[in-house]
């Protein structure tokens, strides 16, 4: 994949409205115990939050930490119009940050610096960092804000913050897929201070994960662009651009990209950590 295909690539991102009392309520949201799957037309204006201390935004919560299902982050679809964010964006001291853009732009400041991502731009955040972000643009900015409780390891230091973008980092092939499955990973996966991974993953038309993937990782997954049939579970179920499934530890899990063209899903879990042996 060319660089220059990736700059000029759509993100999906939900723009809210309501439907009309015509549409029929029949939907594909569910919500099992291995799984969620909520469909991009139920992100609508009257499923919004807000949150203090941010101006001009609303946002979509797509993922909460629940007892008995996914524990550990939390994530949003945020919508900040021109002029708006937060110069206190994060109560939580030990919460670290992960965001993505789709639209628009964002200016986050950090320790003297400004960084504009704009879309495919990737930040992430370190726990106690004192950061703001401010959309200084002309039009609306939608972007993914991942939140996990940072764990601290023993001898291993809490990484320095990562500014970087889907552009400029070139996907990692999975092997014998004659390129049909790739990852994009905005840090060294082999890097012990991270404890959760936030990536794209890219799927060309065809492409499989040809065995179900049943592990100790929770997952979000925001379907970027594209579309595919996914087993979660013991059901098969259509996914397209807009579409967030979220899956609790040990869900079985593969999928069959289909075409016409790539499917590519921003992917959360958490990684590099004893399981706690205490709840």
């Amino acid at each position: 994949m060319s660089r220059a295909h990736r700059d000029s690539r759509p993100y999906h991102a939900p723009h809210g409205g309501h439907p009309p009392q015509t549409q029929l309520l029949t939907d594909r949201a569910v919500f099992k115990t291995a799984y969620a799957v909520i469909p991009g037309g139920t992100m609508r204006d009257i499923v919004t939050s807000f949150l203090p201390h941010w101006d001009e935004t609303r946002l979509w919560v797509l993922a909460r930490p629940m007892t008995g299902f996914a524990e550990t982050f939390s994530q949003y679809i945020m919508e900040v119009q021109p002029g708006g964010g937060s110069d206190h964006p994060e109560a939580e001291t030990d919460a670290q940050a992960a965001i993505f853009v789709m639209e628009g732009a964002v200016t986050i400041r950090l320790g003297g610096d400004a960084h504009r991502l704009d879309p495919g731009g990737y930040a992430w955040l370190p726990p106690g960092a004192s950061w703001t972000l401010r959309n200084e643009g002309d039009i609306a900015a939608r972007f993914h804000w991942i939140r996990k409780r940072y764990q601290k390891a023993d001898g291993i230091d809490v990484p320095a913050a990562v500014f970087t973008s889907d552009a400029e980092v070139e996907p990692s092939v999975m092997p014998d897929t004659n390129g049909t499955w790739a990852t994009t990973r905005f840090v060294d996966p082999a890097d012990l201070g991270h404890d959760m991974h936030v990536t794209i993953v890219t799927f060309q038309p065809g492409g499989v994960i040809p065995f179900l993937e049943t592990h100790v990782m929770e997952h979000g997954l925001y379907v970027l662009e594209g579309k595919a049939v996914y087993r979660l579970n013991d059901d098969w179920v259509e996914v397209e651009a807009g579409d967030f499934m979220w899956l609790r530890a040990f869900c079985p899990q593969a999928c069959y990209a289909g075409g016409p063209g790539p499917f590519r899903y921003l992917l959360y879990k958490d990684v590099n950590r004893h399981a706690p042996l205490t709840l």
